[in-house]
């Protein structure tokens, strides 16, 4: 894996992820719940496979893509991130001959770019007020090293959630899906995630029509039983999640089992 930044390029050697191994995972996680077999089966986990655990990442834009996607439908934030993109990637038009030309890829801006961007010109992309606040608060704090891509490799997944939530508009889940699909850190489990809550629910066999018209952060289980039973497939809770999001839509086919 290696890491984008400002400063110069870190590469992490590829025994950092030794001790994540996708089939021992698995193994795991069906030693807990033979359901798993078939779960894993319809559902192969890409992300984790070996070839994606050694896939570049840049803090800055995962985070920044973060903030740019919140409570906007997918379509708009790809045309805002696209037109957010273009502020850094040039206006001109590259002639070529091919009628059909592949789209070329815009590279994300640095902190140090985005810094030189006021309110008002990130506000002509689609960004609101408050959205276009909480990009250049994530550009301060990687540009003064507050937020350090070195740091991240090596700190706790606890210590880098209490870093992340320091910036305006990165909340608890925000931390952990960075986490996740960012960092690739194996032992996270997102508990405040409708998804996840929904798919435990299922999995579980639970009604979750006795849920509808319930008001309250945990409606489908109880927070102590989704700890319960989440705390049961560590060191690989990151992959249980993943799994519990797809778990309500093959739930009805493999089965659901309250006891386990």
């Amino acid at each position: 894996m290696t890491i984008l930044s400002n400063t110069p390029t870190l590469i992490i050697p590829k025994a950092y992820n030794k001790d994540f191994a996708l089939e021992a995972a698995i193994a795991h996680l069906v030693s807990i719940d033979p359901r798993f077999t078939e779960l894993a089966a319809m559902h192969p986990c890409e992300m984790f496979n070996e070839h994606n655990l050694e896939l570049p990442v840049d803090p800055f834009e995962s985070l920044g893509s973060s903030i740019i996607s919140q409570q906007i439908s997918g379509a708009a934030a790809r045309s805002i991130k696209r037109k957010f993109l273009a502020l850094f990637n040039g206006e001109g038009e590259v002639q070529t001959e091919d009628p059909n030309p592949e789209p070329k890829k815009q590279r994300f801006p640095t902190p140090s770019e985005v810094l030189q961007k006021d309110v008002a010109t990130l506000r002509t992309v689609g960004f609101s007020q408050r959205k276009s606040e909480y990009i250049l608060d994530l550009a301060s704090k990687f540009h003064t090293g507050e937020i350090n891509p070195h740091a991240l490799l090596t700190l706790p997944d606890e210590e880098i959630i209490e870093l992340l939530t320091k910036v305006r508009g990165l909340g608890v889940w925000s931390a952990e899906m960075f986490l996740i699909f960012a960092l690739k850190r194996q032992d996270v489990f997102s508990i405040g995630d409708l998804g996840v809550q929904r798919g435990m629910a299922l999995w579980y066999g639970k009604n979750i029509e006795l849920a509808k018209g319930k008001k309250g952060k945990f409606k489908y289980m109880s927070e102590a039983e989704m700890v319960e039973k989440s705390d049961l497939y560590r060191p690989y809770r990151s992959l249980f999640t993943w799994y519990m999001w797809r778990a309500g839509d093959v739930v009805l086919a493999i089965g659901g089992d309250e006891n386990v």
